[in-house]
């Protein structure tokens, strides 16, 4: 085993790496600068976490949501890593700790957002720490053609000038076009990257389109068939949100509204009840899931269809980043179509853009929504196949996972027996029910003692893999994929008595 794998093995608790991860981290080890494209749910921070764990100096990770740095803080901070993020929702006194203990080298990684770059006391901050790494997820968001452009990511080159010296840059994107990657790799004056595409296909992920004559029915049959579950609904406007949201409310469901019309306090209230699990159901507009790492979503549902496939992909893809067996549908129907042209035509208040740059803009967003259509109302062609090759792929069909291969044009796929588990690397275990219950009850006292999400400590990946495999000792348990040296320290004992107390009562 090599020293990468070493360190993979000893914080992260996994032996091999996923397709691209050594390549992207042996590339910044060396001092080159990257472009990553890669699926949601690929593992991209291991890219720069690794290297920032094994390089002397400071590790800038600049993200745009809140929610993201703290999931991703608290991660790090579950496996032994000495990470903290500088957002908003610290006070000016807790800032003025955090960039002291920053200074002191108290942290190898640091979130930030983008406009936190502009603040005078983290630029001075930054110029006399020893950066090594300056990470840049989302970064689709410095794009002008992207489908989530943000002004302020266009400071991020500028910050990086006024550094003594030019740390390695990576850019890291789940969702770009050609032109998208080009525009990146400009406006970060990145300097002969490495260029790395691993692939846009999620295996685990089934993909449906449907002409729903009822959407309100056909959600509520599904979710019938899906109340342990966790899901996303998304709409398309606050209306709808609220009124999906109340419909399954009503209708006994465990769901919650989110879109932009809300308070801050609501959104964030909101959006842990889910993050947590108090709330199996979000039912939300695109303003909700751009850094949002909760890997046990089992379900994502567009009750209308988005205005490009970036987006619909972008939150497709929030579905099953443990790897477990997930499914995307898209409910589909022409009013869909006719708002978001109008919403495309009419939403000029990008000032950033105008006269003819902006009709060419909106000229692409419309090519785009052209494309989007077709992908909801393709019947004949498999989804699979069509999203990878909007990204450039070629994909040889049937997948044998959409709705189209399978030939289903309603949706009546229920859950598959829950003796067996299938995952992105196509292992199949079979599942000690009752043994797996007394695990989830194990991990839902630490994580209510310790006020995180239960995927905080031990993902339903590994949970599954305990039920299947029963490690009896820590020997066995260090070969159990997620149980990193922290977790087995914090976490070991007591799912080892569980399974043992388990095993020892199935003998009497």
């Amino acid at each position: 085993m090599g020293d990468y794998e070493k360190v993979l093995k000893k914080y992260y608790g996994y032996d091999t790496f996923r397709d691209g991860q050594e390549d992207i981290i042996r590339h910044i080890m060396s001092g080159r600068d990257v472009l990553a494209v890669m699926p949601t749910g690929s593992g991209k921070s291991v890219c720069y976490q690794l290297p920032a764990i094994m390089s002397d100096g400071i590790t800038l990770a600049i993200s745009p949501l809140i929610s993201l740095m703290q999931d991703q803080v608290r991660s790090l901070i579950a496996n032994g890593i000495r990470a903290a993020y500088l957002n908003s929702t610290l006070t000016p006194r807790q800032m003025e700790l955090a960039i002291q203990n920053a200074a002191r080298g108290v942290y190898k990684i640091i979130y930030v957002s983008p406009e936190r770059l502009e603040t005078e006391s983290f630029v001075d901050f930054a110029v006399n720490s020893p950066i090594s790494l300056i990470a840049v997820d989302e970064a689709h968001c410095i794009s002008q053609w992207g489908h989530d452009f943000r002004p302020s990511y266009t400071g991020i080159a500028d910050f990086i000038d006024k550094l003594p010296l030019r740390p390695v840059v990576a850019a890291f994107t789940a969702t770009a076009t050609g032109m998208v990657k080009n525009d990146i790799e400009r406006s970060l004056h990145l300097q002969d990257p490495y260029r790395i595409t691993t692939g846009f296909d999620r295996h685990n992920l089934y993909f449906g389109t449907y002409r729903a004559v009822d959407k309100m029915s056909f959600l509520m049959d599904y979710i019938e068939h899906h109340s342990h579950d966790s899901g996303i609904v998304y709409c398309n406007a606050r209306k709808t949100v609220e009124m999906v949201a109340d419909e399954l409310q009503q209708a006994g469901f465990s769901a919650l509204p989110y879109h932009a019309g809300m308070s801050d306090s609501a959104r964030a209230e909101n959006q842990d009840g889910f993050i947590y699990d108090r709330t199996k159901i979000m039912v939300a507009t695109s303003a909700f899931g751009m850094g949002i790492d909760k890997p046990n979503v089992r379900y994502v549902i567009h009750y209308n269809m988005p205005p490009n496939m970036e987006e619909y992909y972008q939150q497709a893809g929030r579905a099953g980043r443990d790897g477990l067996q997930s499914e995307c549908l898209l409910l589909y129907s022409g009013r869909d179509v006719k708002i978001n042209e109008y919403l495309i035509r009419n939403n000029r208040d990008n000032s950033s853009l105008e006269g003819k740059e902006l009709e060419a803009h909106i000229a692409n967003q419309l090519e785009k929504l052209k494309l989007m259509t077709f992908y909801s109302t393709g019947t004949k062609e498999c989804l699979r196949k069509r999203i990878l090759g909007y990204f450039g792929e070629s994909f040889r069909p049937p997948c044998g996972n959409c709705s189209v291969c399978s030939g289903e044009e309603d949706f009546r796929r229920y859950d598959q027996p829950a003796t067996s588990v299938g995952s992105a690397n196509n292992r199949v275990l079979l599942i000690d029910e009752a043994l797996l219950a007394r695990l989830e009850k194990c991990r839902a006292i630490f994580a209510r003692n310790k006020g995180v999400p239960v995927y905080a400590i031990v993902g339903d990946t590994t949970l599954r893999e305990l039920a299947a495999k029963k490690p009896r000792s820590f020997p066995e348990l260090s070969q159990i994929s997620g149980m990193s040296d922290e977790k087995q320290s914090r976490y070991g004992k007591a799912l080892l008595d569980v399974i043992n107390e388990y095993e020892n009562d199935a003998e009497f």
